[in-house]
This record gives C-alpha cells, sequence and structure tokens, in this order.
C-alpha cells in the first residue's frame, strides 16, 4: 500500500524528545505546585503532601503529552507555508481548551482531597501558568520541527543533485570520441597489409586500451599510477601508428603518481586531442610534455594544427571539463600558450 508523504509527521521528521520529556514533565509538577501555594501549610510527614507531587506530575504529563499529540495532528492538517492562520488559530485553541479544563479538573480534585476550600483565583492563576508554558513549549516544538523539515529538505536536495550529478557522470564517461576508433582501425588496416607482426602488436595493445576504458568506466577516480600506465599502452599505439615523429616525455617523478587521484581516461582524452588537430609526421615532428606541479598534472603539446581536422564530435576536452566538475568541482583548462597547446588537470590528493 502507497503511504502519502504526510503520512505521519513522527515517521517523516524524526523527533527525539524523550530527555527532554523525562525532565521537563517532573518539573513542572515539582515547580509549578510550589510556586503557586497549592500545598497550602501541608508537611513532608503528610500522606496527602506526597500524593499532591504524584497529582502533580500527572497533571504535568497529561498537559504535555495531550498538547504533544494534538500539535501532530494538527501539523497533518496545516503548515505554516499554506494556511499560517488557520494553523495558529487551531493551535490556540488545542492549547487553551485542553490545557485550562485539564488544569481546573485536576486541581478541584486536589482541593477536595486535601480537604482545602476552592481557591479560583489560584486555580485561575495556574491554569494562565499552564497555557503560557504550553504556549512556549509548542513554540519550540514548532521551531525544532521548521529546522529539522528545512534540514530534511537540504538533503532531498542534495541526493537529487547527487543523483544527477551520477547520471550526467556514467553519460559522460560511455562516451568515447569516435574519431579515435577510426583512426585506429585506418591503422590496423595499414599494416595489416604493410606488416602483419606490428598489425598484431597494434591490435593487443588496442584490446589493452579497450580493456581499462571498459574496466573504469564505472570508476569515479582512479590512482594517477594506473592512469599514467593505460596512457604508456595508448602511447605504444600512437608510436606504433606515427613513429619517430611522436615524442613524449614525462617530467616529474614516477612516486608522485601514488599519491594523486584523477577521473579514468583523462590523460587519454587531452592526448587523443593533440593527435586529432595537429600534424604529425617526420617532416613536422610533435612533442608531448607530461608534467605536475602543485597538484596539477599538466600536458602540454607543440602546435602544429591540421589544415583539414574534419568533422568534430566535440565530445574531448568539453566533456573532459564536464567529467572533472562533477567529479572534482573543479574544471580544466585549456589554452594555447605560444607555440604549444596546454591541458591543466586539477588531480586530487590521497589524504595520508
Amino acid at each position: 500500500m502507497v503511504q502519502s508523504p504526510r503520512n505521519d509527521i513522527e515517521d517523516e521528521v524524526k523527533l527525539n524528545d524523550e530527555k527532554i520529556r523525562l525532565f521537563g514533565i517532573p518539573s513542572f509538577g515539582i515547580v509549578i505546585p510550589n510556586l503557586t501555594g497549592l500545598f497550602g501549610d501541608l508537611r513532608l510527614n503528610d500522606v496527602r503532601y506526597w500524593f499532591g507531587y504524584i497529582l502533580f506530575i500527572g497533571l504535568a504529563a497529561l498537559i504535555w503529552q495531550g498538547n504533544r499529540y494534538l500539535l501532530f495532528r494538527t501539523r497533518k492538517r496545516f503548515t505554516w507555508f499554506d494556511k499560517p492562520i488557520e494553523k495558529l488559530i487551531l493551535l490556540f485553541m488545542n492549547n487553551i481548551f485542553y490545557t485550562a479544563p485539564v488544569t481546573i479538573a485536576l486541581l478541584c480534585v486536589w482541593y477536595n482531597i486535601a480537604g482545602f476550600p476552592v481557591k479560583w483565583n489560584t486555580i485561575l492563576v495556574v491554569s494562565l501558568i499552564n497555557v503560557i508554558c504550553v504556549l512556549f513549549i509548542t513554540h519550540v516544538y514548532e521551531t525544532v520541527f521548521m529546522v529539522k523539515e528545512q534540514q530534511n529538505e537540504q538533503l532531498k536536495n542534495a541526493e537529487l543533485q547527487r543523483a544527477k550529478a551520477e547520471a550526467e557522470l556514467a553519460v559522460l564517461k560511455n562516451q568515447v570520441d569516435p574519431h579515435f576508433m577510426f583512426n585506429s582501425l585506418n591503422t590496423l588496416t595499414h599494416l595489416i597489409k604493410v606488416d602483419a607482426s606490428r598489425a598484431l602488436e597494434f591490435t593487443e595493445n588496442l584490446a589493452e586500451v579497450y580493456r581499462y576504458i571498459l574496466i573504469q568506466k564505472d570508476q569515479t577516480l582512479v590512482l594517477l599510477d594506473d592512469e599514467l600506465d593505460f596512457t604508456q599502452k595508448y602511447t605504444d599505439l600512437l608510436h606504433l601508428r606515427f613513429g619517430q615523429a611522436l615524442i613524449i616525455r614525462k617530467r616529474f617523478n614516477g612516486a608522485a603518481g601514488k599519491e594523486f587521484l584523477i577521473p579514468p581516461t583523462s590523460v587519454f582524452v587531452a592526448f587523443e586531442n593533440a593527435v586529432k588537430h595537429n600534424e604529425i609526421s617526420e617532416r613536422t615532428p610533435m612533442m608531448i610534455d607530461v608534467d605536475l606541479k602543485d597538484g596539477i598534472l599538466m600536458i602540454s603539446n607543440t602546435v602544429r594544427q591540421r589544415k583539414n581536422v574534419g568533422h568534430s564530435s566535440k565530445i574531448g576536452l568539453k566533456n573532459l571539463d564536464e567529467r572533472f566538475r562533477l567529479v572534482t568541482g573543479k574544471g580544466i583548462v585549456a589554452d594555447r600558450q605560444e607555440e604549444k597547446f596546454v591541458v591543466q588537470l586539477p588531480l586530487i590528493p590521497i589524504a595520508n
């Protein structure tokens, strides 16, 4: 059976007020009768004195628990956002027309048991004090409820945003630029014709590259060291394709790869972007440098812009930037600096 969203306020907003009630109810049952002189001249050795405490603590429990129940019922019917006036009137009516009659009835019982003449002025004062105390406590309850509901709403919004981000990230991670596949197959076709052994090596490296992509597609972050190992397999493909026309240099200590996390296939995308947009030949070789400074992986390549890049899928760096923003909260930086194009990838340090 499907439950209503506002089926039960106590289920919807958890209110842990047991300790407050265990302290507050006896306190009101002890303090108020002593302040208002309900015990008269009764002494400690009088049974009626101790029975009075039991009666007044019971009265405090009836008032607290009763108004608490009415408060929860009121919250089911009205909220401060849709019908604030009706809610305020109902709260006052519940408090006054429940608290006052119960107080008067129990005090009359007390005067009869204690053998005192009924003091209506005292009854009026006690009833007024009880109503004021109930209004104050109701206000505290409502404030706590509103704070908790706001926290719950913020948590729900955060969960929705996280779910949305995860869905977007899943879509982005499953996208691989078709340009890479197109060039890989073209290269493989050429190598099969001219060099069968290199074609076999190329096929094995291509399989390793796609194996990594498939394994890591469900991962949000990977060790930089693992990403660089994968990139090495990808660069082996590039060297089989371009030979000595492509020079790749790593300019940082390899141990740093175990100190940072990075979204998977990030370096692959940066490399593929460089290969896609630049002319690479023995006459116009291209150099790619990989460096790590201040928690940022920098990939720079010499610019030898191709005259005809062809159709671009627009997946590459834009996709990568969106992935980094979703995962790390920071975007990438990609810009041309003189004769070099530099891509900066913000890394996540592993906490010691």
